[in-house]
């Protein structure tokens, strides 16, 4: 495990560093406690990739893999993966049914690899029979998903990830943490002297800088938009979050949505919703959110 993790000395404290949920995560802890900072940031790594393997669509031996592979048959899940499934189907019924962890099977027909590749009106509506929640049953502890149709937990799980480090670690020792993972976060407190963490927020137009600067004292940032992931269109900006209404891109949504919650995951859906709503992002916002930011 240890050359998993690569360990920096900080101003105030230890940064640890590592891959995991397809992208480059870290856990800034504010210690001088070498031993301590990299047993924690050992520990954070361990845990998510855990998360990553268990809820994997890529790995055999995930636990979607068996819910993908019994094809209709009824099955019982564990209670983690319950409380995910239970999740799903809140945001599904909150959000009018705009958030479906059934949707990823759409992925094979979009590439949002800022080519110009679109699919045929045809090949969408081929997967879209295979979309909605409402098709699967779910009574906890048993699943019911129809065959041929998929889970993806992708929307749900880095958030899931960065919520559980942050009470592991919370667990482990009375340390000030900070975990990143690609850009959703969750602080467990202030630092050590009472001041906040500073958390940038990367500009969708320049890589290279961030749009702003948020003083976090605690609680969670999730962030949502288009800075990487798209397609181009008759000159137009596709982004990769799919309405699984339509099977196709939202129109009209800001490049990016940031929202700040108790949680992670709160945080992650709250801006995932809010970009799926569009041109009505702001509204959305203004009417469920508490402190939020949009890049147009």
């Amino acid at each position: 495990m240890p050359a998993l993790v690569r360990m920096d000395r900080t101003g105030a404290g230890w940064r640890g560093t590592f891959s995991a949920m397809a992208g480059p995560c870290e856990v800034l802890l504010d210690t001088d406690d070498s031993l301590l900072a990299h047993t924690l940031a050992q520990l954070a790594c361990a845990e998510a990739r855990r998360i990553e393997a268990k809820f994997s669509r890529y790995r055999d031996d995930s636990v979607l893999h068996a819910i993908h592979a019994a094809a209709g048959a009824p099955m019982r899940v564990d209670d983690e993966t319950a409380g995910l499934l239970d999740l799903a189907a809140a945001c599904w019924e909150l959000s009018g049914g705009r958030f479906d962890v059934t949707s990823g099977v759409l992925r094979r027909a979009w590439t949002f690899d800022g080519g110009t590749r679109v699919p045929a009106d045809a090949e969408v509506e081929a997967l879209r029979v295979l979309v909605g929640w409402e098709k699967l049953t779910w009574r906890r502890p048993e699943l019911v998903l129809p065959a041929g149709m998929e889970l993806d937990l992708g929307g749900l799980g880095k958030e899931y990830a960065v919520d559980r480090v942050v009470t592991l670690l919370r667990e482990e020792a009375r340390v000030p943490v900070l975990v990143n993972f690609g850009g959703d976060l969750h602080a467990s407190g202030p630092r050590r002297d009472g001041a906040p963490w500073r958390v940038g927020v990367e500009d969708p137009g320049r890589e290279d800088r961030a749009a702003r600067v948020i003083d976090l004292a605690g609680g969670a940032l999730a962030t949502s938009g288009d800075a990487r992931r798209y397609v181009m269109s008759g000159g137009e900006r596709l982004g990769h979050i799919l309405d699984p209404r339509t099977g196709r891109p939202v129109r009209g949504a800001p490049r990016s949505v940031t929202v700040a919650a108790d949680a992670c995951v709160q945080a992650g859906v709250l801006a995932t919703t809010a970009m799926l709503h569009g041109p009505g992002a702001e509204a959305f916002l203004q009417a469920e959110a508490g402190r939020w930011w949009v890049t147009r």
